[in-house]
């Protein structure tokens, strides 16, 4: 399954018509946890059918697509769902109790009510909004995609406009070129990350560099009026600043992670738990804006297409441990360097790396008496790609 994604150009009436259908799917949601929780005893199941009660008891809801009001369903279905099964597992803390959604920026649909033009680059909506047809503007091109391929998509409002993104049922495989290489990978705020042959990547920090600017662009909005025409205004420019942070966040992960994945055939990387690391408040700002987690996960996606063994393990005592001879050397968050009294003087991000590749081989099943170097094995560069190879068999 591949998502693309196309900004919609349409005019300024179409651009209204889609807000209204937008509140229509929010609306749906709402309506539907809304009857969950007035009737607990409920199956799932017979949420679906709210959808078209409310086409008949709302003329407004009833424009929109039979399929985009299930899917609005949907949205509040898998947050119950969510929700007790997080009771089941008990999860400590909170469980997610299903909320009420306010400020929704999506619409979905699923095989109906829209249409694509001969040359797959316009998009028409055909449900009782009519919002018309819109150019796609984008980088990739539909024209290789059967229709029936195309299994949803996605209308969703930004900063700076409108955007389609079209779900396609069809399987990416990339041809992976073996190196014979290994590496173990250790996330950090002073180098975004360092391997395990002490190569480093450096944090671009993009928060950080956008932070006086943004800043600016709040107190814009603070000395607005509340309601008025430049508040909105203001308020627009500052999400389009947050927004080109966030795109350069997730290209730069995109790129460091492809690059990580294509040039290694073996990559190991520490299973963080984010979301507890950012309450330690001193650090939290800049543990966000490193985006661990998402580099973790393009990891594992691009593992996955071009068929290469990524492998998360345990963060315990990674950067504590010797890597050479396995010695526990306690060290403060501020000392940079690893001494150990085998004689072994590493930085600090060195040796968990070298620590965290081990870990990944021995998790792997293999077993390589000279763990911790590139090129790891004695016997020629495929001694590795069929060791992988064989254990996935």
């Amino acid at each position: 399954m591949i998502v693309l994604e196309f900004k919609l150009k349409g005019k300024a009436e179409q651009y209204r018509i889609m807000d209204e259908m937008i509140r229509t799917a929010q609306f749906v949601r709402n309506k539907t946890l809304r009857h969950w929780i007035d009737n607990q005893g409920i199956k799932l199941v017979d949420l679906y059918k709210q959808c078209a009660i409310m086409a008949k008891e709302f003329e407004w809801a009833g424009q929109l697509n039979s399929t985009a009001r299930q899917a609005s369903a949907e949205r509040a279905i898998f947050a119950i769902g969510r929700f007790f099964a997080n009771c089941k597992a008990k999860k400590p803390g909170k469980k997610g109790f299903p909320q009420f959604k306010k400020h929704t920026r999506s619409v979905e649909y699923k095989q109906s009510g829209w249409s694509l033009s001969a040359d797959k680059r316009c998009l028409t909506f055909k449900d009782g909004f009519a919002a018309g047809k819109f150019k796609l503007v984008g980088s990739r091109d539909l024209y290789f995609y059967a229709p029936n391929e195309i299994k949803r998509i996605r209308v969703v409002r930004r900063a700076d406009g409108y955007y389609a993104q079209f779900c396609i049922n069809v399987e990416r495989k990339e041809e992976a070129i073996s190196t014979g290489k290994a590496i173990g990978i250790d996330v950090g705020l002073n180098h975004f990350y360092t391997d395990s042959d002490g190569e480093t990547v450096p944090n671009p920090r993009y928060l950080r560099k956008s932070e006086k600017a943004l800043k600016r662009s709040q107190k814009r909005v603070s000395r607005k009026k509340k309601g008025s025409k430049n508040r909105k205004k203001a308020i627009n420019k500052l999400g389009r600043k947050h927004l080109k942070v966030s795109r350069q966040r997730k290209d730069f992960a995109i790129k460091t992670a492809l690059c990580a994945v294509k040039y290694n055939d073996f990559v190991a990387y520490e299973d963080l738990q984010v979301r507890n690391m950012v309450k330690n408040h001193k650090l939290a700002k800049s543990i966000s804006d490193a985006a661990w987690s998402q580099f973790a996960q393009w990891l594992e996606y691009f593992g996955k297409v071009y068929g290469k063994t990524v492998i998360a393990v345990a963060p315990q005592y990674t950067s504590q441990e010797c890597s050479h001879c396995g010695n526990l050397v306690k060290k403060t968050l501020s000392t940079r360097t690893h001494i150990c009294g085998c004689g072994v003087v590493l930085d600090r991000d060195h040796n968990a790396g070298k620590n965290i590749l081990a870990k990944g081989l021995k998790q792997a099943g293999i077993n390589l008496n000279t763990v911790g170097h590139t090129e790891i094995y004695a016997g020629g560069q495929t001694d590795l790609y069929s060791l992988m190879v064989a254990k996935q068999r």
